[in-house]
């Protein structure tokens, strides 16, 4: 257990981090920020929920970041669901906050757009508030729950508003998110700060390929992810029945890695679709197992569709096949393009059939797949790398403390306006 004691005994400039939909370190890019902040000399407490099978202590400390756990049962039942689920996530964020105490920066993680309330207590002590926004929470309203613009919308709507409103800095994920913050949600542009999410290449080192693999079959497709309602797996199932019926190709084998709301549904329609034997869900696999498969696979899908909240996101796995030297095929998204460029094939909006020629070109043309492998790999490295996401999450937090000198000796930050840059 963590004391007390040991708040007291670290003088500096102090972070709480937020957090209601991941456990942590298993949010990869929550732990990302919070290493580069204890690098920089702050001292980083996180909140969070405790993970079912990973993450399941209480309190705390990893390399330095002292996490705060809290029991949460995930929602079920709908809407009454959600408020359960988010009614007791406040709560204990509240009670874990107050025993935290005062600090420098309250960093508030989004999904959900909740957490500006226990954050605003954290201000008025003298915290800057900084919005890390993950997610386009109405729009994931639209592309997960298909009701349209109803009271419900217009809720989170009003919550993301409310948000944007408290927060004195947002960080946003891509330009697009960016520039929802600064048109949406009315914010200056120079308190809004992009960090990308980015792979851990320490984590993602190809390994030797493992032809067994691949059950037999002469290729290997992967999938890596989520597996929610708007994730597409579904798409990716009908596009791969299409690449064996439509094509006539049956020299593959497919894995899909991860786990969530949708997996079961997933499992019962690759087997209505009679790919049972030519499909394997997986579930969520240790670090060095999900490298054996991305090692050895020849295509990797992204079968995100379009929809209001995909469109604009990053996909953490595009960047992650990337940083694995892996060939993508997409369908065709604003930001899937900002990631990806020439490291992916593009198949139009939702088109299944599009999707699986796009399988079968690059099933057919290992040159093609290794080029594009290649190109993937440079990006990461380059543009897309965590070390340009550190700059601008340090940049964030320097303009959040506009009273440097406070901050530098560990006093309270006192609220009031920042000087423009």
């Amino acid at each position: 257990m963590l004391g007390n004691a040991k708040y007291e005994n670290r003088p500096g400039r102090r972070a709480l981090i937020l957090v209601e939909n991941l456990s942590v370190p298993f949010d990869r890019r929550v732990w990302q920020e919070c290493t580069t902040l204890r690098d920089a000399g702050w001292n980083v407490d996180v909140i969070c929920p405790q993970g079912s099978k990973r993450d399941t202590e209480a309190e705390v400390e990893i390399d330095g970041v002292r996490i705060h756990r809290y029991p949460l049962r995930a929602a079920t039942g709908g809407p009454a669901g959600y408020l359960r689920e988010y009614g007791s996530a406040l709560w204990h964020t509240a009670r874990l906050a107050r025993k935290v105490g005062p600090v420098h920066v309250v960093h508030a993680c989004n999904p959900p757009d909740l957490l500006f309330l226990p954050a605003l207590r954290l201000k008025r002590l003298g915290a800057q508030f900084v919005f890390d926004q993950h997610d386009l929470v109405p729009e994931l309203y639209l592309s997960r729950f298909d009701r349209g613009e109803d009271l419900l919308y217009r809720a989170v709507c009003a919550l993301e508003r409310l948000t944007y409103r408290a927060a004195d800095i947002v960080l946003a994920t891509n330009e697009s998110y960016r520039d929802v913050a600064v048109g949406r949600g009315g914010k200056r542009a120079e308190d809004v700060f992009v960090v990308r999410s980015a792979p851990q290449t320490d984590r993602f080192q190809p390994v030797p390929p493992e032809p067994e693999l691949k059950r037999g079959k002469p290729h290997l497709l992967c999938y890596l992810g989520v597996m929610g309602p708007q994730d597409g797996v579904d798409y990716a199932l009908r596009s791969l029945a299409k690449l064996r019926d439509e094509l006539g190709r049956t020299d593959w084998h497919a894995v899909f890695v991860g786990s969530g709301d949708a997996h079961d549904a997933m499992v019962e329609l690759a087997g209505q679709l009679g790919l049972s034997e030519q499909v394997e869900f997986t579930g969520r696999i240790p670090d060095a197992d999900l490298v054996r498969y991305l090692s050895t696979a020849d295509v990797c899908l992204s079968p995100d569709p379009r929809n209001p909240l995909n469109d604009v996101s990053t996909m953490n796995k595009v960047l992650e096949y990337m940083a694995m030297g892996r060939p993508v095929v997409s369908f065709d998204l604003r930001e899937a393009r900002v990631s990806a460029g020439d490291a992916a094939l593009y198949a139009p909006a939702n088109d299944e059939a599009a999707f699986a020629k796009n399988i079968a070109l690059l099933l057919d043309d290992p040159d093609k797949r290794a080029e594009m492998g290649r190109i993937g790999q440079e990006r990461i490295s380059g543009q897309l790398s965590w070390q340009n996401s550190q700059r601008s999450l340090l940049a964030a937090y320097a303009a959040a403390c506009q009273n440097r000198g406070a901050a530098a000796t560990g006093g309270p930050v006192r609220p009031g306006r920042r000087p423009r840059r």
